[in-house]
């Protein structure tokens, strides 16, 4: 029970009133701060009430902010973010031995004075003028929360913490009208809650149950008599009394406070003797804030959640609004991701690409429906150290990724497939499919105008992987053995404008989030860079009969209490015909059945997919899925200077890498433990018979069936005699810290599988 408040009945504002004009005319201290003698503030003894009342009435206290926990799709936690770490709990949940210690070492009369101590005032006034100096200040513990909110308000903004904090006589006496304001709306009670869950406690903790976690990884109504002593002592200098780094002074303002309790009757000189004696015993949990700290590699993937969430409209109208609330904490974000397929892709990437090779690999792992990312992992972690990043190689650049993903190689060739059975043509096609050609003269746009091949610089060639590979083909053959020629014949036959079409329907972005561009080597051959993420929904898309669902971190949100917050709901549409789809699915089943992907192929399963390489080998890449789950893999160099021609990876040497042989067996575990326990319905059966007999690939290692000329690198533009032997790169040096800086795609430029990216 409270008592009865001092002050011989005047109101809160006469109170204030009788001690402002006694402090001002005294010259004595207000709260902790000396005062001069007259006008401070233009509040002399006769204006000292008409003064007060022009401070505004009402204290908007902010939310406190908190700790938010990021889950994933089964409950557990990812990770924990904050730019404070506080749980705020109610007074029930607060041991009373720390309740009763607050009060005894900060404002003992708490229960017997309203606002203003006017007692405290006169006992500090006479003990300041006997020290010579401010000994001892008379803020109440309200006056000290209020203090607090202003603190919590300035946020993180040094500026405005300095101005929360000053130690002035118009902050002092905005602070007492706002302690009346508290005091006559809130109650004892509520204040004392209210102060012990805003206060600093040191080894940045903020509230006491942040403390008793740090301190002694308990929660605060745990706490003994000694240890809520020490918590309370810390308060008034928490550097000072940090039993962490200085347990002796910690301990003699422990005893400090044990001896005020007894004082105060609060508890037996033999309770605070006993107390006393303990020595000052730690359980420290260090704290555990950020990305940086979440468990399987999901420390991009928790960065990525961070970046929806600032970045969609869903969670406010403004960048200002949604980072307020992101701040603010006290937030339960449930994920999409598994922690089955989470677990199985770091190992499947730990085991094939190790964080210390000169090139990475990116993983990004989609449900097909739903578009909820399940896993996301690559192999340089997420950090700040030797072989770490920040950059998140799974994503486009708006999320954390890098400026322009990564070339795709032939993994675009079923994009432009698809256009073409949507289109009409038949899943059996046959093209001539030379070993060699120049590329076609013109080319459809969807302007109208055609791209024309004027020979500026000059026209470009382009070759198949190696010289066995001389059409005709039909479309199952072509796909499972990637020959290039088939395809440019192809896009000359249909055109830019239905790729273009499709691909948008596919929501295929450049990493940098703008369109395809509407030249040959971005829509036929995989020449511009497109992140894992995007690459992965949109296979997606084959392996749900043709529609497309955009991607999805979140599940549900619920605020500190209790609340929902509304999230951003995947977006189906239908992207192509099921007859597309099915027919698609046939054709890149043939890819890793008997083609380029073997190695890539799961047991037991219907599962399909597409190797990829790019020019000088610098990128590789396997995309495929089954009925329930996609996944893309790309590995090389993310500032794109790597070759991967002799190189060793993960501990093994390869002469040359193949899209089927490093990222292949990557995706192969990944999918496999991702989807241990679960079933997979079988594809639509769709015969599309092929009309070559030629082998399709080395099935041990994805290479072409016979091994290539030396003398020819594949993708390399053949110009017409005494032209230049290859487009010039207009970046030659990049910044690695800058992922693809300043590449442009010429126009006309095209290679074979690898794209036609400049070397």
């Amino acid at each position: 029970m409270a008592k009865k408040r001092s002050g011989g009945g005047l109101t809160g504002t006469q109170q204030a009133a009788k001690f402002l004009g006694v402090s001002v005319l005294a010259g004595a201290v207000l709260a902790g701060i000396a005062l001069p003698a007259a006008g401070a503030l233009g509040l002399a003894a006769k204006g000292t009430v008409e003064g007060f009342d022009e401070i505004p009435a009402n204290l908007k206290t902010p939310p406190l902010s908190q700790r938010t926990t990021i889950l994933d799709n089964k409950g557990s936690t990812i990770a924990q973010v904050y730019s404070r770490d506080r749980t705020v709990v109610p007074l029930a949940d607060i041991s009373p031995y720390m309740q009763k210690a607050i009060v005894a070492i900060e404002d003992s009369r708490f229960y017997e004075h309203g606002a203003i101590d006017l007692k405290g005032v006169l006992r500090a006034m006479n003990k300041n003028a006997t020290s010579g100096g401010v000994a001892q200040g008379a803020s109440t513990l309200t006056q000290q929360y209020v203090k607090n909110v202003f603190v919590e308000e300035a946020g993180d903004d040094p500026d405005k913490v300095a101005e929360a904090t000053q130690q002035t006589i118009g902050r002092k006496v905005k602070e007492l009208k706002y302690a009346i304001q508290v005091e006559e709306e809130l109650g004892k009670k509520k204040i004392l809650e209210n102060y012990l869950n805003i206060t600093f406690f040191g080894q940045q903790a903020y509230g006491i149950e942040a403390a008793a976690k740090r301190y002694f990884s308990k929660s605060a109504k745990d706490l003994t008599l000694d240890e809520s002593a020490m918590l309370a002592g810390i308060v008034q200098s928490p550097s000072r009394y940090d039993p962490v780094n200085d347990a002796q002074e910690s301990k003699k303002r422990r005893n400090t406070v044990l001896q005020r309790m007894a004082d105060m009757k609060d508890i037996s000189q033999a309770e605070a003797d006993k107390a006393m004696q303990e020595p000052i015993k730690l359980s420290v949990s260090r704290p555990k804030n950020g990305c940086i700290t979440a468990v399987e590699g999901a420390g991009f993937f928790c960065d990525y959640v961070r970046e929806v969430f600032l970045s969609d409209p869903v969670f406010g109208k403004t960048k200002e609004e949604r980072a307020k609330l992101w701040n603010q904490g006290g937030l339960t974000v449930q994920t999409t991701l598994d922690p089955q397929a989470q677990k199985s892709t770091q190992e499947s990437i730990k085991n094939h690409v190790y964080q210390k090779d000169t090139v990475a690999t990116a993983v990004s792992l989609v449900q097909p429906g739903t578009g909820k990312i399940l896993a996301m992992g690559q192999s340089k972690p997420y950090g700040f150290g030797d072989n770490e990043t920040q950059i998140n190689f799974s994503v486009n650049r708006q999320m954390g990724g890098s400026n322009y993903g990564f070339p795709v190689g032939s993994t675009f060739k079923p994009f432009l497939a698809a256009a073409a059975i949507e289109g009409g043509k038949p899943p059996t096609q046959q093209y001539s499919a030379p070993y060699e050609m120049d590329y076609p003269a013109s080319v459809q746009t969807c302007t109208g105008k055609p791209w024309v091949n004027d020979g500026k610089p000059n026209p470009y060639h382009l070759e198949n992987e190696n010289e066995s590979e001389i059409g005709p083909f039909s479309l199952r053959d072509a796909m499972a053995k990637s020959v290039n020629t088939y395809f440019v014949q192809m896009l000359g036959d249909i055109g830019m404008c239905p790729v273009s079409q499709m691909t948008d329907k596919l929501h295929v972005l450049q990493g940098n989030g703008e369109k395809l561009p509407m030249v040959p080597s971005a829509l036929t051959l995989g020449s511009t860079g497109i992140s894992p993420l995007t690459m992965a929904s949109a296979y997606a898309t084959f392996a749900n009969r043709g529609t497309y669902c955009t991607p999805i971190a979140i599940e549900s949100i619920k605020k500190a209490d209790g609340s929902s917050v509304p999230v951003p709901k995947s977006s189906c549409s239908q992207a192509m015909s099921q007859n597309t789809a099915d027919s698609i699915n046939s054709l890149l089943r043939g890819v890793v059945d008997s083609g380029t992907g073997q190695e890539a192929g799961l047991k037991d399963r219907d599962n399909a997919g597409k190797t990829g390489t790019t020019d000088a080998r610098k990128n590789a890449w396997f995309v495929g899925y089954t009925s329930n789950l996609s996944a893309a893999v790309w590995v090389g160099s993310p500032s794109q200077r790597v070759e991967m021609n002799n190189i060793t990876i993960g501990g093994q040497t390869y002469e040359q890498v193949y899209g089927g042989q490093v990222p292949g067996p990557i995706w192969r575990d990944a999918m496999t433990g991702a989807l241990e326990g679960q079933t997979s319905a079988p594809f639509a059966n769709v015969n599309i018979p092929g009309t070559s007999q030629k082998p399709a690939g080395n099935p041990a290692t994805g290479a072409p069936a016979t091994t290539p000329d030396k003398s020819k690198n594949k993708g390399r533009h053949k110009p017409k005699p005494g032209g230049e032997n290859k487009p010039p790169n207009p970046n030659p040096n990049p910044d690695p810290n800058q992922p693809f800086p300043g590449i442009s795609i010429p126009p006309g430029v095209i290679g074979g599988d690898t794209g036609g990216w400049p070397q």
